[in-house]
Formats: structure tokens, sequence, C-alpha cells
């Protein structure tokens, strides 16, 4: 249990170049999941993140067999999670349904692949958990770039995006193109999905994709500040979580996880005191 304080060994491990690797890392996938997040949770799409999350799974246990990336096996799996989930599921009655079918499907493929697979023990659990201090050098910067070209995709999308995650029906009536940038945007959280799995595993896309931008939209409704505040929070998990993990060496997602759900509540709670202040405000300008 001393280890889970010991400040001196984890300023030791700080200056080793493996942890200033998966900072890097972390500090990306933060910006990138901040970024997406309150689109995600704004179009409801946190089941299919974690549909996309299996069967990015399933494509780095698919690398893993071939003996190719891992990151490119997950990236192809999740983009063509994406697209199958966008394509499929155009209409919101059927997405539950389309993303429970593609889940099980990857799922079952992945663990097979896993079974078949007959490398380290270390490797198949990191696909599932994380395993950011296994990010090499050219990883980070394939991952840089990648995450740029995300970004910079989603700059030019990012109003008829809004647009139409608010209000579909009258971005489409405006002449937003919706029924295309349903995958276009399903891909781009693919890609975002599959860069997560080597942080946070694929069982915990969740806690980075998802839980940040659910705790800001709980206390803005403005998406500008919904977004820096996703970002912020995004940050504040991984890079936590990651230091955090340094003395115990035990897995990051779960300080990541435990950080994410400590400010969704926080963030929770003072949403809640917000609303009541509002409320009493108007009651008090009524009287």
């Amino acid at each position: 249990m001393d280890n889970f304080f010991d400040l001196g060994q984890t300023f030791e491990l700080l200056s080793l170049d493996i942890v200033h690797r998966a900072l890097v890392a972390g500090a990306v996938l933060g910006l990138l999941a901040g970024v997406l997040g309150p689109l995600v949770v704004t179009r409801k799409m946190s089941f299919a993140v974690h549909g996309t999350s299996e069967l990015a799974f399933t494509g780095g246990a698919a690398a893993l067999l071939l003996g190719v990336s891992v990151g490119y096996g997950a990236v192809g799996g999740a983009v063509l999670a994406a697209l199958l989930l966008g394509l499929l599921s155009q209409r919101d009655s059927e997405r539950d349904s389309v993303i429970g079918a593609v889940l099980a499907f990857g799922l079952g493929l992945g663990v097979l692949f896993l079974a078949l697979y007959d490398g380290r023990a270390t490797t198949k659990f990191g696909l599932l958990v994380g395993q950011p201090f296994g990010v090499a050098a050219d990883n980070v910067w394939q991952l840089v770039g990648t995450a740029a070209v995300v970004l910079v995709v989603l700059a030019f999308l990012y109003r008829p995006l809004l647009f139409a995650s608010v209000d579909p029906d009258v971005a489409a009536a405006r002449g937003v193109p919706v029924r295309v940038l349903t995958p276009v945007f399903a891909v781009l959280v693919g890609i975002a999905t599959a860069l997560s799995v080597q942080i946070v595993g694929a069982l915990l896309v969740l806690a980075l994709m998802i839980t940040p931008a659910a705790a800001a939209c709980r206390v803005t409704s403005s998406p500008g500040r919904a977004t820096l505040l996703s970002i912020l929070f995004a940050e504040v998990a991984v890079l936590g979580g990651i230091v955090l993990s340094l003395a115990p060496g035990l897995p990051v997602s779960a300080f990541v996880t435990a950080i994410s759900f400590a400010i969704y509540v926080g963030c929770r709670v003072v949403g809640r005191v917000r609303v009541r202040r509002i409320g009493n405000r108007r009651v008090a300008a009524q009287v």
C-alpha cells in the first residue's frame, strides 16, 4: 500500500522515455476524445462507441494473429464497425439492435483470434485494459498524425454535424446531408475509438470517449463550453490516470475510469445545484 503514495518513485518513473511517450499519447487521445465526445453524447451514440470498441478489439486481435501492427488492426476493425453501424442503423428505431448484433459478432471473433494466438498473455490482456507504456515512438507519431487528420476533417464538418446532431429533421429540411454525415462521423468516432483502445483498452473506452463529455453536458448547455470542458476532463482523467498508475504498477484503465467517474459525479452535483438556483430565481421573479 505504501507504493500508492510513493511520490519519489513516481517522479523517478516520470523521467523515463516510455512514460513520456505514454503521456504524449494520452494527451492526444484526451484532446480527440474531448472534441468528439459532446457530439457523440448529443447524437446518443454512446452504445455505438461501445460496439465500435469491440470491433477495434477484434481488429487488434486479428493483427496479433497475423503478426502485423495492433494499431493498424484496431483502426481497421473500428472503421469497419463504424461503416456497418452508420450504414445499417440510419433509423433510430433499429440502431440498438444493429449495434447489439455487430457487437456480439465482433466480440466472438475477437475471442477466437486471441484463442488462436500463441504469444504472450500480457499482450492479449493489453487489448482489453490498455497498454500505454507499450506505445513505441513510431506509434506515437502515427497517433499524432491520425488524430490531426480526424480533427481537420471534423473542423470542416463541425457546423453541419452540430446542426444535424441537435435537430436532424430540421437540418435535413435545410439541405444538410444528414445521411452522408452519419457514416462519416461514425468513421471519425471509430478511428478515435481504435486509438483509445491502446490506452484504456477495448472494455473501458467509454471512460475516455463518453464520460468526460457526459460530465461537461451536465454543467453547461453551450456546445463550445461543453467541448472545452470535455477536453479538460478527458485530459485530467487520462494524464492523471497514467501518473497515478506509475508507483503501484497497476493498469492505467482503473485510474482513468475512477477519475472520469469522480468528475462525472461531481458535475452531476454541480448541475443539480445549478438547476435549483435557476428554478429559485424564476420563482422569485414571478413573486
